[in-house]
């Protein structure tokens, strides 16, 4: 290699860092001032460093066969940010290689056509916005599942979300530094790594606040024993993350305090409770719907795939095998547990046990009733568990042709926050934490012969699930905002 094509890669790469840091204020004013999320085919760019960006406009040659560089998408940020936008989502990747088909026609007519609805919609400055009417939401519970709530509602509160942490509950009792604790626990995470952020203690008035959102901590022996309105909260979502109340007369005691209006379970809700999985049967949520159910995170991996396959391809039948990584529920050590052989050490063992997961399916999608069956092995890894979907179908395809069309659909479909698709020869579950789609796709190991398929799924366990969560919070509270390029509502 000459000396000339090493200065050229070195001098490449100086600009893109250049122009990637320009990209920094824009996407941070579009987002704080006009509450625009932008993202590169689905991987949001806020709050990312120049590396963060360049790594996310790299991912797009991996999954469309095509180069994107942020020479393509810096200029679509610069139009968007003279536009006066409303609030929306617009991925500024997929906005660059539409572009590129195009003839004849300016970026800048380009991306006005693009996200015209909401050109102008602009609704004042930061002050006014801050007045609108936002939704109150507590969180009950404070374990694994509840800081990931915390963490992503703080996250977009940064940018003008109508969704706000107002409390979480927590049991009676505790050490004398509980607050102190509780935010030791949220502002560092063994899997998840630091809180992005500062974190602080009110010890006087029982609160914590997390970049300069005031969260009240709120100790009580009972979800029917706290009057919410005392703490200026009212007609508040509560989302139960204990998992201690599942039906409804359980989750029916927290309507029963003074200040909430819907329940929100995230486990799999029993008898006539709705499980939701969202973007499968998310539109079962009505506005009188007081209790509902996330489902588990299982059930949120697979159901997106499974519909997304069945609706192609046709499954007839099929099983399913959960590699899940151990939980809180298990032991550290060998000791008595109420379930079978979960009394056997987490870290220690791959502990064979059974999941609802493929029954649940049917919940969200009916028409895989009785089509599954399913068993779950934990095996000693903290967080990211793998589905694996073996599937027989009425069409005969290859690995090639169902992976394309899972590619498509991960990028181009209405599941695409909820698949993701990955082609690489070295990835791992470690190299999956923080993503907050419901599933990824493990291209490289699909197996297909005839109508026989096998399709690998990863899924953060944790983050996956809890971002699933946070989405039908929006729907819940109607905070839903048009997404570009296409059509829908995230």
């Amino acid at each position: 290699m000459s000396q000339d094509i090493k200065d050229t890669c070195f001098v490449d790469w100086k600009e893109r860092e250049a122009v990637a840091e320009a990209m920094i204020p824009l996407i941070g004013r579009l987002y704080r001032r006009n509450n625009v999320v932008t993202s590169v085919y689905g991987r949001a760019i806020i709050n990312q460093s120049v590396i963060g960006i360049i790594k996310a406009h790299r991912f797009v040659r991996q999954v469309e066969n095509n180069e994107l560089s942020v020479l393509d998408t810096y200029p679509i940020l610069q139009i968007l940010d003279t536009l006066e936008l409303g609030h929306a989502h617009i991925d500024i990747g997929k906005l660059a290689i539409k572009y590129q088909k195009q003839d004849g026609v300016s970026l800048e007519e380009f991306i006005k056509n693009e996200v015209a609805p909401v050109v102008g919609k602009y609704d004042g400055e930061e002050a006014n916005r801050q007045n609108q009417e936002t939704k109150d939401i507590v969180l009950y519970g404070f374990g694994r599942i509840g800081r990931l709530l915390a963490r992503i509602l703080i996250e977009k509160a940064g940018g003008g979300s109508n969704l706000r942490l107002r409390a979480i509950v927590v049991r009676q009792g505790g050490a004398d530094n509980d607050l102190e604790k509780r935010a030791s626990l949220l502002r560092r995470d063994s899997v998840h790594g630091p809180f992005l952020g500062t974190i602080s203690v009110d010890e006087e008035n029982q609160a914590l606040i997390a970049n300069g959102n005031y969260i009240q901590v709120i100790y009580s022996d009972g979800p029917d024993k706290v009057d919410y309105t005392s703490y200026g909260i009212d007609n508040a979502v509560v989302i139960d993350n204990t998992g201690k109340w599942r039906d409804q007369e359980g989750l029916g005691l927290h309507l029963k305090s003074k200040g909430v209006s819907k329940v929100l379970l995230t486990a799999p809700g029993k008898g006539d409770i709705k499980n939701i999985v969202y973007g499968i049967n998310s539109d079962l949520i009505s506005a009188e719907d007081t209790i509902l159910s996330a489902a588990s995170c299982t059930t949120n991996a697979i159901t997106p795939v499974l519909k997304a396959v069945n609706d192609e391809f046709g499954v007839v039948n099929g099983h399913v095998e959960t590699v899940h990584a151990y939980t809180n529920d298990q032991n550290l050590i060998d000791n008595y547990h109420k379930g079978s052989r979960r009394g056997r050490s987490a870290p220690l063992n791959m502990v064979l046990t059974e999941t609802g997961a493929a029954k649940a399916v049917a919940k969200a999608l009916p028409e895989m009733a009785g089509k599954l069956t399913g068993n779950a092995i934990r095996v000693p890894t903290p967080n990211v568990s793998m589905a694996i979907l073996n599937l027989n179908l009425s069409k005969e395809t290859t690995a090639e042709g169902i992976n394309d069309f899972l590619r498509e659909t991960a990028l181009h479909s209405e599941l695409q926050k909820q698949i993701d698709f990955v082609n690489s020869p070295e990835v791992v579950s470690s190299d999956f934490v923080g993503s907050r789609h419901a599933g990824i796709v493990d291209a490289q190991a699909t197996i297909a012969n005839g109508n026989r398929v096998v399709l690998y799924v990863w899924y953060d366990n944790e983050a996956g699930y809890s971002a699933q969560v946070v989405r039908i919070v929006n729907q819940m509270a109607g905070v839903q905002y048009p997404v570009f390029p296409g059509t829908g509502k995230v």
